[in-house]
């Protein structure tokens, strides 16, 4: 652990033993869904600090129904079976949470001194297990981390074939030679230190992948690179109309030029990985991505303030203005996506929207989930 973080550690395990940090949970609005909607588990940053939440999205207005303060900004989210909440901290972070919505308790899981948490969580289909990417601090190497979901511990660990591993994904389904059930890791290649925080480096040595584990064993199924190595591999989503794994790429160019007109989206098909054509110049940033009812993928570009509409080949179909868009996420039918100020909801490449104002001093990180 470095000296920059320990203080962190120790003033929020103070204050856990205090009970004078977390709130647990506060209600903004009366306990129920909304009348008509969407109900969202999200992350964000408000004026002081940062939290978790459900918010409610519902005529024409964002409620926080529940929230929760976290010790630095979280990043990746996950809904278990059981209805509790697991969100970590942004990579390189040191913490992962449980939160039960509706009790209000917490469950604290610090990261190994040797290792940094990279953001994202996954469960296993039985709900038994839970993968967390992380980054070992000597090598700089990505390891895939299984921990008991019941006490979040640390039981085993692979390697995940390259640096800067980000998000997973479960194939719900065979996909050319890639059984069910096996576990698609994003190595985004991105050479960094943990100590140095976010800051990158030797960008001529990136070495981004999608790899194929068995999710048990950590054995090499498969591996995918794209043509260009500056592009990073960063979140994952599938689509069951094409059953198809949409990607939703960083651009890392030297060149301004270059970064700007890269593409945001690649598809991976189970033979190869394919980058989105007739795409416009989206500023090489592709925050967030989700499947789309009718098939294809939404990537949210936030350094181009747009939300792109792609099919599920990757062909470019439309994009819609959303100043900062974020977070993405569809409920019944619906996708949602999360701008600075406001959400828009919407149905198919042409269909209506419906915009809602966000609740001020509320601003979303990249990601948000369907929350029953």
């Amino acid at each position: 652990m470095t000296e920059a973080l320990d203080p962190l550690r120790r003033r929020w395990l103070g204050a856990l033993a205090l009970g004078g940090l977390l709130p647990g949970f506060a209600v903004a609005t009366p306990p129920g869904a909304p009348a008509a909607g969407a109900r969202l588990l999200a992350a964000w940053q408000s004026d002081n600090d940062h939290r978790i939440g459900l918010i409610d999205l519902a005529d024409g207005q964002a409620r926080v129904h529940r929230e929760l303060i976290v010790p630095t900004r979280a990043h990746g989210l996950l809904v278990d079976a059981g209805g509790s909440v697991l969100a970590m901290a942004r990579r390189p972070g040191d913490w992962l949470v449980r939160w039960h919505p509706r009790s209000g308790a917490t469950q604290w899981q610090w990261v190994e001194d040797d290792r940094r948490f990279n953001g994202h969580v996954m469960a296993s289909p039985d709900g038994q297990t839970l993968w967390t990417t992380e980054t070992d601090r000597e090598s700089g190497q990505g390891r895939v981390a299984l921990r008991q979901a019941r006490t979040l511990a640390k039981t085993t660990e692979f390697a995940t074939r390259g640096m800067d591993p980000h998000e997973m994904l479960v194939l719900p389904q065979r996909v050319g030679d890639v059984p069910a059930g096996s576990l698609l890791v994003a190595n985004g290649g991105i050479p960094s230190l943990p100590e140095t925080g976010r800051a990158k480096r030797d960008l001529d040595r990136m070495d981004a992948s999608l790899v194929a584990l068995d999710g048990g064993s950590g054995r090499v199924l498969g591996q995918w690179r794209l043509r260009d190595p500056r592009l990073s591999i960063r979140h994952l989503a599938w689509d069951p109309v094409s059953a198809c794994v949409g990607i939703a790429l960083q651009a890392e160019h030297d060149d301004p030029d270059a970064r700007r007109a890269a593409p945001v989206l690649a598809v991976w098909s189970g033979r190869e990985l394919v980058t989105a054509h007739g795409q416009p110049a989206l500023a090489g940033y592709g925050g967030d991505i989700c499947a789309r009812a009718e098939g294809g993928f939404l990537v949210s570009c936030t350094r181009a303030h747009q939300v792109a509409l792609f099919g599920a080949g990757g062909q470019w179909q439309n994009s819609i203005a959303l100043e900062e868009a974020c977070a993405l996420g569809e409920v019944a039918g619906t996708w949602w996506a999360a701008g600075r100020f406001n959400a828009l909801g919407g149905a198919g490449a042409g269909g209506a929207r419906t915009s809602t104002g966000l609740p001020e001093g509320c601003r979303l990180d990249n990601h948000w989930l369907a929350f029953a």
